[in-house]
């Protein structure tokens, strides 16, 4: 960890307003305690973000990229982060594609026609009820869970766990009541990301979530990713479709090699020097 007082640059990034602070550190290495996450990621006090990403060298790959939630908590993945950071690798390199290695594995992103939006690989969603995981065992096209008249989620891991209910109105939730009681309940041993969804029209899906170890964000590219999954698992739309959240749209494919393709916007907010 730098010593009190090191001034260090970031870079201020968003996916339809899933924002983020990224510490490029493969030539200088930095490692943020959870305070230290917690006090940069205050919207009133530091600088504001739902994750702080830092990225690391990696021998085999363009950057290991470490994910720390709002609350200072490393989780695996996130799908919004990894699309901001591929536009910053293909950018530098003018590569085809940029390998970001992560904790959930190496995830792929690839340019398209517009350099602000990108693709990424987000691999292979994992559907067993203990690679979720829940702590019993449950279908995870309909779960055995309820909460407060929600009943049946679907459970998708795409490198973090997600439980999927499909309302009738997903705008009439009252997502910050329910959203943290789902996510610690016992009944998901690593907590969940929580995720309320309803089918517009054929191939289209509104979605509003609640971030575990963040709460509500205005984007969620894991929650997107995982919503299109258990919908097309229940037979709602094929496997593609676009995904409506509060900042705007993703467009999901589940391919035929059971990878999930994401793409979507990356923005660049600013960039910055902070005291550590």
């Amino acid at each position: 960890m730098t010593q009190q007082g090191t001034m260090r640059d970031f870079i201020k990034m968003h996916g339809l307003s899933n924002d983020f602070i990224v510490f490029d550190c493969r030539q200088a290495p930095l490692r943020l305690e959870d305070a230290q996450v917690r006090a940069l990621a205050d919207r009133k006090t530091g600088i504001g973000c739902d994750q702080l990403i830092t990225l690391l060298p990696d021998i085999k790959n363009d950057t290991f990229m470490r994910i720390q939630n709002a609350d200072g908590e490393e989780v695996d993945a996130c799908g919004n982060a990894t699309r901001c950071v591929g536009a910053l690798l293909l950018a530098e390199t003018g590569a085809g594609e940029a390998r970001v290695n992560t904790n959930a594995g190496v995830l792929v992103c690839t340019p398209t026609d517009d350099p602000n939006v990108i693709s990424v690989d987000m691999g292979t969603p994992q559907l067993d009820w203990q690679a979720i995981p829940v702590a019993r065992e449950t279908d995870t096209v309909t779960a055995t869970y309820s909460h407060a008249g929600h009943v049946g989620p679907g459970l998708v891991n795409v490198g973090n766990p997600h439980a999927v209910f499909f309302v009738k109105d997903a705008e009439a939730v009252d997502v910050a009541r329910i959203g943290p009681k789902i996510e610690t309940d016992t009944f998901f041993p690593e907590r969940t990301n929580v995720e309320f969804a309803s089918l517009i029209e054929p191939g289209l899906i509104r979605m509003r979530v609640w971030e575990r170890g963040v709460g509500i964000t205005r984007a969620c590219g894991t929650g997107a990713c995982a919503t299109m999954v258990a919908a097309s698992r229940r037979g709602l739309v094929e496997r593609a479709a676009t995904i409506r959240l509060d900042g705007g749209d993703l467009q999901l494919h589940w391919d035929d090699n059971d990878h999930i393709i994401m793409t979507g916007p990356v923005a660049t907010s600013f960039h910055g020097q902070v005291a550590l």
